[in-house]
């Protein structure tokens, strides 16, 4: 597990909100630590949400927001219905982050 420089409350938090801004624009542009990070997350919670039932939907609720965990219930799990894992790709960018030369990638829903 990355620590990414904080202590356990606010990497859990940071780690929750970079979930949440993925699941919300569906395609997003960070650092490769931080994408492979949140893959396993998000591919977690996409299978819980295609098993479609109402306890899967409170288990999202809990975890993400109210908004995003509507939308990966209601509009991205209904897509992998007949996926079995690998929803997310990551892709490396040639370039780097211009203050501290952190290598970038874009995380997405395939």
């Amino acid at each position: 597990m990355r620590k990414f420089h904080f202590k356990t409350g606010r990497r859990r938090l940071f780690i929750n909100k970079l979930a949440n801004n993925l699941v919300v624009k569906e395609k997003m542009e960070t650092t490769v630590a931080r994408a492979k990070e949140i893959r396993p997350i998000v591919e977690h919670l996409t299978t819980i949400a295609k098993k479609h039932n109402l306890a899967s939907l409170r288990v999202l609720m809990s975890k993400l927001p109210k908004g995003s965990a509507y939308k990966l219930y209601y509009q991205i799990a209904p897509r992998y219905k007949d996926r079995h894992g690998g929803y997310l790709r990551i892709v490396k960018k040639s370039a780097t982050r211009k203050r501290d030369g952190a290598p970038m990638a874009v995380i997405e829903f395939v």
